[in-house]
């Protein structure tokens, strides 16, 4: 014995086009497209955001690093100009703020290195829709 709502149901089904269907399916499609747009824009966005952070990093590394090369050199040259002369004072100097500097470039590369631009969870999900449209019922 059916109900009258599942009368009416069976007949709404039965009225509908495979037009109707085809363009139902159409608008979920289109739907599900936009998104995984707006996720993959979600995730580049997070990890631009890492970049820029990466970047100002690098930055104030090497503006601190212009600074210090200049007052601390100057101050190092005249110290250790007291005992050996000046052009080999500068040299030596020259040659630390050189290593520290390395380290710095060094470190701020690394942490760039973590950024991923690539939206895995976005192309997990179209993998997986990919997978749903070959075979929608299993």
């Amino acid at each position: 014995m059916t109900t009258p709502y599942q009368q009416n149901r069976a007949e709404e089904v039965s009225e509908t086009s495979v037009g109707e269907l085809i363009g139902n399916i159409s608008n979920d499609l289109s739907q599900l497209f936009r998104q995984e747009v707006e996720l993959a824009k979600a995730e580049v966005q997070q990890e631009a955001k890492k970049a820029g952070k990466a970047a100002g990093m690098l930055g104030g590394a090497g503006f601190a690093g212009y600074l210090a090369v200049l007052f601390l050199s100057l101050a190092a040259v005249f110290a250790l100009d007291a005992v050996m002369p000046a052009g080999w004072a500068a040299l030596i100097v020259a040659a630390v703020w050189g290593i520290v500097g390395a380290v710095l470039y060094a470190n701020g590369k690394k942490k760039l290195k973590n950024v991923d631009p690539m939206p895995r969870r976005t192309v997990d999900t179209l993998k997986e829709d990919a997978q749903w449209l070959k075979n929608p019922t299993g």
